[in-house]
């Protein structure tokens, strides 16, 4: 038992002796050959260093890139306030320059309707549209002229391209206008290539026809039908339309014709109404485009 622990206490002793030696040498190095140390340590830190670089940098890139992109929304956000602005802007110039557009469009068209105005020898009166019920069962307009501005039951009302109906009813200062389209208008008209005689009337879904043509008559398609002047309302010579198809019945007394319209009754803003129906004979000077009494057949 004594060896046993006389062999413990060296043991330990050898190792205490070892560990003593070892942090001498440390120190001896430390001291007294910092150089060797120095280059020893940076060697041993330098990969070390390396690989706390990566992340270090990745850091860093995207903290950067952080920033970037909240620069930049915060710059996008400005442009898109701005973007709101200039399109708020440009809707109410479109909005002005579209009511502009409309008025010289309006002004143009009563600068026409005026000139042709000027030239008929029929007294008329220009009104402007402020209405219309096209169906089936009721075509009509309604106008901003009425009693009060001389107009009355019957008279006639036209364009610069034709015949567009008569006036059913008058207020004090608006009226009513039956279309040519409607069944209960009637209109003396005449074949202005043959010089036959019919009436002109309304058909179901806004269609015009010529009725009671003499049944020898040449009548042909393209042919164009104007206003005899032979019933109130309307001078002789206003352009009705023109032929589109003959009707012809073995036997028959009379011959009848479908026809095209000469104004397209969707699109009127402004008319005239006749209120003196005398011979519509334009001046000699300054003819107008757009004649009621044009002979030569449209086209097709």
């Amino acid at each position: 038992m004594a060896s046993r622990l006389h062999t413990g206490i060296v043991g330990g002793t050898r190792t205490k002796r070892l560990f003593l030696a070892l942090l001498i040498i440390a120190i001896f190095w430390i001291v007294f050959i910092p150089r060797q140390a120095q280059i020893l340590l940076q060697n041993l830190g330098k990969p070390i260093a390396s690989l706390l670089t990566i992340p270090i940098q990745g850091l860093a890139n995207l903290d950067r890139g952080v920033r970037d992109l909240w620069n930049h929304y915060l710059a996008l956000q400005g442009v898109h306030e701005q973007n709101i602005v200039l399109q708020g802007e440009i809707d109410q110039l479109r909005g002005a320059l579209n009511q502009l557009r409309e008025q010289a469009l309006a002004v143009e068209r009563l600068s026409t309707l005026l000139k042709f105005q000027r030239r008929l020898e029929p007294q008329t009166i220009a009104a402007r549209v402020i209405g219309r019920n096209t169906s089936n069962w009721y075509q009509a307009l309604i106008l901003d002229k009425g009693e009060a501005d001389g107009l009355a039951r019957d008279m006639g009302v036209m364009t610069p391209a034709g015949v567009v109906g008569k006036i059913i009813k008058t207020h004090s200062s608006s009226s009513i206008v039956l279309l040519l389209t409607n069944r209960n208008i009637a209109i003396a008209s005449l074949v202005q290539r043959t010089r036959d005689e019919g009436i002109v009337q309304g058909m179901d879904r806004g269609r015009i026809r010529i009725k009671y043509l003499p049944p020898l008559s040449s009548v042909q398609p393209n042919d164009q039908i104007v206003t005899s002047g032979l019933t109130g309302g309307f001078p002789r010579g206003l352009l009705i339309g023109h032929i589109n198809h003959v009707t012809e019945h073995d036997g028959a007394l009379f011959q009848s014709a479908d026809l095209v319209p000469a104004v397209d009754f969707r699109k009127l803003e402004e008319v005239l109404i006749i209120v003196s129906p005398q011979p519509a004979t334009p001046s000699n000077d300054d003819a107008p485009t757009l004649s009621p009494l044009a002979t030569s057949p449209p086209t097709p």
